[in-house]
């Protein structure tokens, strides 16, 4: 088994955060490899990733779900094992720190080796990376709304 851990600090309340991240279908946006991501229901997810020139389909079950905390899954379905959680921690009225913990099984030599060399990790970092500028960019916007436009936290 493999596994990443990555936090980045995001220049929004937690609120906005864990709002954000919990949007599973906004995930390409800011994933490199995730084609999409459906929300099924309360507890369940369907993903479409590509890996190189593999593409994989796999579903997901939201074990855990605390608003503001944290959010753990695991898959149940497809040829993709892993699990995962992402946390939340307030450093400030604006600012979150954001971890992200995965454990995957590598399948065939490639992950493997890629594994080993750590391309995992450097893909967790930037794609966390990318969620810090989108989910800051996307808080700029909600604050900056037209005028007689609502704002403010779920509202994007």
């Amino acid at each position: 088994m493999s596994r990443v851990i990555e936090s980045v600090d995001v220049n929004v309340p937690i609120s906005t955060a864990y709002s954000q991240w919990t949007r599973f279908e906004s995930f390409p946006q800011f994933m490199d490899g995730v084609e999409s991501v459906s929300q099924i229901d309360d507890h369940h997810t369907r993903w479409v990733i590509t890996i190189g020139s593999v593409q994989r389909e796999f579903d997901a079950e939201i074990t855990e779900r605390h608003a503001d905390e944290r959010i753990a899954w695991k898959s149940t379905g497809g040829d993709t094992r892993h699990a995962g959680m992402v946390t939340f921690q307030r450093l400030g009225d604006n600012d979150t720190r954001v971890t992200v913990q995965l454990t995957w099984q590598p399948t065939g030599l490639v992950e493997r080796a890629g594994s080993l060399l750590g391309i995992d990790g450097h893909q967790v970092r930037d794609d966390t990376a990318r969620f810090k500028k989108f989910v800051e960019q996307r808080a700029a916007e909600t604050e900056a709304s037209w005028p007689g436009e609502e704002s403010g936290p779920g509202r994007y």
